[in-house]
């Protein structure tokens, strides 16, 4: 049996070395496509790209290419990622995609997560954890005085991210700006009550809640079924992690439970980022962290996304099934 996995590991390895150069190529190009003429401006924010029939963010497929990827490099290297060369190339290899991706696209949130995807994979695979909380202190200083420099002088700053901060903290000065959107989601979520008002039968999506089909559909789920609903889907968020988790402590060899691990580390960081980034505390607190599917701002991108993961997570779980099925005969 140990001999059957390390065929297949060898197998796909060698199947992974031909495209993964391809695979992150391809991400890199279709931002820098963004740029181009084929690039598409949509709600002030050039971040799409227009391939014939075909219109998505090439941010989505930079996540999964820096999952496979970097997941193919940790396998492959070996021993060799607990030294600072190792450690920086493969820091390097995912920071590169998350650069592309902040400067081309403009998408800082989506640049923090495939960042933070690096990170975390590069932390499961690496032998000392003593480096990682050296780092977190740093960070964590670092934090703390940028905090302290931004309340000082947020008020009086134009910068876009800034105002964001400032909307996140109090929504309710800002409900006729850039506060209005956070507002009406606040407004939803109170008039659903407990039980919601049934389903279908919103009056925030109607209009007054802006991207209400996309980024703030959370906030229909529960003014339609209540905080009730949106406790039920925040449960189906953490048994889909719970499953994730499982997943990946199974899987059949190293890479497959890296893999599994980057989405593990994708989902949950894209909702943490979505929940502080577009709907402030208020919001959090009522359990926002499930804006649904937390991985798009388009049915296409839900789709380009969703299919990726689901079709390598399909395939890990095959092989883990298959392996034990052999196991027992």
């Amino acid at each position: 049996m140990y001999h059957s996995r390390t065929c297949n590991l060898k197998d796909r390895l060698s199947y992974i070395d031909e495209i993964y150069r391809v695979i992150y190529g391809v991400a890199a190009v279709l931002m820098l496509l963004v740029k181009t003429p084929l690039g598409r401006s949509a709600n002030g924010a050039r971040r799409w790209l227009n391939l014939g029939p075909l219109s998505f963010q090439p941010s989505e497929l930079a996540k999964i290419a820096v999952i496979v990827c970097l997941s193919y490099m940790i396998v492959n290297m070996g021993r060799k990622i607990g030294t600072l060369k190792g450690f920086m190339m493969l820091a390097g290899s995912g920071g590169a995609l998350a650069f592309i991706t902040y400067v081309f696209t403009d998408n800082l949130s989506t640049a923090i997560i495939i960042f933070g995807i690096t990170i975390g994979l590069i932390f499961i695979a690496h032998p000392k954890v003593r480096p990682f909380l050296i780092a977190a202190g740093i960070l964590l200083v670092v934090a703390i005085v940028a905090i302290s420099f931004l309340s000082a002088t947020m008020e009086t700053s134009s910068s876009f991210r800034l105002r964001r901060i400032l909307v996140w903290l109090h929504p309710e000065d800002y409900a006729s700006g850039d506060g209005y959107q956070t507002i009406q989601a606040l407004y939803a979520i109170g008039s659903g009550g407990f039980l919601g008002r049934g389903l279908g039968n919103s009056i925030q999506k109607l209009g007054s809640v802006p991207e209400a089909q996309n980024d703030m559909i959370f906030s229909i789920v529960c003014e339609e079924l209540g905080i009730l609903g949106g406790m039920i889907v925040l449960l189906l968020f953490a048994y889909l992690l719970y499953r994730l988790f499982f997943i990946a402590q199974n899987a059949s060899d190293l890479f497959g439970s890296l893999i599994v691990s980057g989405i593990f580390i994708h989902i949950a960081s894209q909702e943490r980022i979505k929940e502080i980034d577009l709907m402030g505390i208020r919001i959090m607190l009522l359990g926002i962290a499930a804006i649904l599917a937390g991985i798009a701002l388009s049915i296409s991108n839900i789709f380009a996304f969703a299919g990726g993961v689901a079709g390598l997570l399909l395939s890990i779980a095959g092989i883990f099934v298959r392996d034990n099925n052999r196991a027992e005969k």
